[in-house]
């Protein structure tokens, strides 16, 4: 099922900080928020959630459950926001999400650190290399 597109990371922020009803959830790993950092929302209300779209045991069973318990219900035209690292799990998360009801549901385009660059690193595009608010876990 479609959903409702794709923001880059300023879009993603803008969206946060103007509709207050909207939520930013990071789909990231549990070791991906503490070892790399995560979005750091205080300037938009603290409307943060982090929910594993994959455990290190595959899919997360419970990830809608976890959606609803983070305040989203399905129905309520809540705007919601997926990141992940690169842009691609959250596409997936979008997606579920869409299919059960939550959102209009947007991804984060490069998401918080982006592909791996020319160097072999990460962290030329993405969340974190526009300069938006983030901290370490």
């Amino acid at each position: 099922m479609a959903y409702a597109g794709d923001l880059t990371p300023q879009e993603a922020w803008d969206l946060l900080t103007s509709d207050e009803r909207a939520l930013l959830v990071d789909v990231r790993t549990e070791g991906e928020w503490l070892q790399i950092g995560v979005p750091d929302a205080s300037e938009a209300g603290d409307r943060a959630a982090f929910v594993e779209w994959l455990t290190p045991a595959g899919p997360n069973p419970a990830f809608l459950d976890q959606l609803a318990l983070a305040g989203l219900e399905p129905g309520d035209g809540r705007p919601v926001v997926f990141l992940c690292r690169s842009g691609v799990r959250s596409v997936a998360a979008a997606q579920a999400a869409t299919a059960a009801g939550f959102g209009p549901a947007y991804n984060v385009l490069r998401g918080f650190e982006g592909d791996i660059g020319p160097d072999g690193q990460r962290g030329h595009w993405g969340w974190r290399a526009e300069g938006l608010p983030w901290r370490q876990a």
